[in-house]
C-alpha cells in the first residue's frame, strides 16, 4: 500500500513536470527570456512533452484505439513524414486552443487527444463515406456500421458542447477544447496540403 502511494505521488510530480499547465505557459509566454530558463522541459517545452504522456491506461488505450481506426488511412494519404508533421501540428494546435481558452488553469494537461482529434478531422474530409463500426447502448447493446461523417460529426458536437460546459470552471478533467482545436486544425491542414499536392500535379501548357 505504501509503495503504491509513493508511486502515485511520483507519477503526480512527473505529470506536473511534463504536463502543459495553462497558467504557467501563458505566464512565461509573454517573457521570451524565460522560455528555457526553468530547466527541462520548462513551461514552453511542456506543449510538446504533454502529448506523449497520459493520465492512465484507459486514457492511453482510448487514444490508441482511435489512432488505429483512423490513423492508417490518413497516413496513407500523407506519407510517413508528412503524417508525423501533421500529427505534431494538430497536437500543438489542440494544446494552444485549450491554453488560450483556460489560461488561468493550474491543472496539467496531458495526452495525445489533440493530435488524434486532428487525424479525425482529416478523416472526415478524406473518407466521409467510409463506414465505422459503432457501439450503441440504448436499452440494448449492439454494434452497427454508420458513415464516418455521421460518427465524426456527432463526436465533434459532443466535444464542442462539452467544452461549452467547461466555461466558468467545470469540465471534469477532460480537455474538450483541445479536441475541438485539434479537429479543426486537422481539417484545415489536410485541406491545405491536399490542395497544394493537387496543384503541383496539374499539367501546365
Amino acid at each position: 500500500m505504501i509503495g503504491s502511494l509513493q508511486h502515485s505521488e511520483q507519477y503526480a510530480r512527473f505529470v506536473y513536470t511534463v504536463g502543459a499547465i495553462p497558467h504557467d505557459v501563458t505566464r512565461v509566454l509573454i517573457r521570451p527570456g524565460e522560455w528555457f530558463s526553468n530547466g527541462f522541459p520548462g513551461p514552453i517545452g511542456t506543449v510538446f512533452t504533454s502529448m506523449f504522456v497520459h493520465g492512465g491506461i484507459l486514457h492511453l488505450a482510448g487514444n490508441m484505439l482511435f489512432l488505429y481506426i483512423f490513423g492508417d488511412n490518413v497516413e496513407d494519404s500523407l506519407g510517413h513524414v508528412r503524417f508525423l508533421i501533421f500529427y505534431l501540428l494538430c497536437g500543438l494546435a489542440g494544446t494552444a486552443v485549450h491554453i488560450g481558452l483556460d489560461s488561468g488553469s493550474t491543472i496539467p494537461m496531458v495526452g495525445a487527444s489533440g493530435a488524434i482529434s486532428g487525424i479525425m478531422g482529416a478523416y472526415i474530409l478524406l473518407y466521409p463515406r467510409a463506414r465505422v463500426l459503432t457501439l450503441v447502448i440504448f436499452f440494448f447493446i449492439t454494434v452497427i456500421e454508420i458513415p464516418a461523417y455521421w460518427f465524426l460529426a456527432i463526436w465533434f458536437a459532443l466535444q464542442f458542447f462539452g467544452g461549452m460546459g467547461t466555461v466558468g470552471g467545470g469540465g471534469g478533467g477532460v480537455a474538450f477544447w483541445a479536441h475541438v482545436g485539434g479537429f479543426l486544425a486537422g481539417m484545415w491542414l489536410i485541406r491545405m496540403w491536399t490542395m497544394r499536392f493537387r496543384s503541383k500535379n496539374v499539367y501546365r501548357e
